[in-house]
Parts: structure tokens; sequence; C-alpha cells
């Protein structure tokens, strides 16, 4: 549907986000998937990774009064607050492209000042010439995207490779 400019025409993202997946809607499924794997499965240390829409979701996971996981990390994350920046506890790894509509270069601003500022581990990626998406959809095609979408995935293991680490 992306890249089909027709269907991507008619569909009310607006709509789409507010009704059916609102962060009310959503987080409380989100928070119980999280919860489980330790609880119910016995992971020692769980890490969430949100791409997009679930970037926010990621943020609200590792803050302060919740912690449900031990790391995030996050590529062009929509919907993210100041507050919800405010609140991180654990590890974060922002993957941040050039050109980002949610992840504006004033939020850019704000997470670079504010996370280090918590007390928390903290890993910003930029990502040069991209866009919102590359982590996620990149046109395979165009090498500088593939470039960077492999660097991305590089990025996140490694970085969970570190946090998670059970001895």
């Amino acid at each position: 549907m992306l890249f089909d400019p027709e269907r991507r025409a008619k569909f009310d993202t607006r709509k789409f986000v507010a009704e059916k997946n609102s962060k009310a809607i959503r987080f409380p499924e989100i928070s119980s998937c999280a919860r489980s794997l330790k609880e119910e499965h016995g992971f020692k240390k769980v890490g969430a990774v949100g791409f997009c829409y679930g970037g926010w979701a990621v943020f609200q996971l590792g803050a302060k009064d919740n912690a449900l996981v031990d790391a995030i990390s996050t590529a062009h994350p929509s919907l993210l607050t100041n507050e919800e920046v405010d609140a991180i506890s654990v590890p974060v790894q922002i993957l941040a492209p050039e050109h980002d509509p949610m992840l504006t270069p004033e939020l850019k601003a704000y997470c670079n000042n504010t996370i280090p500022s918590l007390n928390v581990p903290y890993d910003y990626q930029y990502f040069p010439g991209l866009t919102h998406g590359f982590a996620a959809r990149a046109d395979e095609k165009d090498e500088k995207a593939k470039k960077g979408l492999e660097r991305a995935k590089n990025c996140v293991s490694s970085w969970f490779g570190h946090w998670l680490h059970v001895n």
C-alpha cells in the first residue's frame, strides 16, 4: 500500500491511529507482552525495538515507573513526546534519518540534550541522506538506502548484544 500512490491517497492515517491503534488502545497489549516475557517465560533480560509507530511504545516500556524492558532501540520514531523522553530509565539507542517529519530536528535536539542528562546509556546513530522508514522498508534497489538498512540492523544487533548479554 505504501508504494501504491492511489491506495496511499485513500488511506486515512489519522483515523487508523486514533480509532484502532491509539497509544491508549495498544500500550496495554504491548506492555502485557513485555511483562509476560519475564514473568511467564523466565527471560532474565528483555529488549524492545520500535520502528516508526513503535518508537513511542519502547520509550514507555523503558519508563522510570514502568521499566518492563532492560534496553530499547528505535528507528525513525513517530508520535514520541518530550514527556516520554523525560521518563526513560534504560539504555536508549536512536537511529535517526536526516529527513523525518516525525523525528523533527527539534525532537532530535531534545533527545540529544535530555537523554544524556538522565544518567542512562545513550547511542544516537545518524543516517545522512535517508528518510523516515529507512530501517523498516528501504528500497533495496537504492544502494544508499540498502546500506542504511544494513547499518541499522547491525547497530541494533550490537546494541542489544551489549545490553542484554547474560552471563
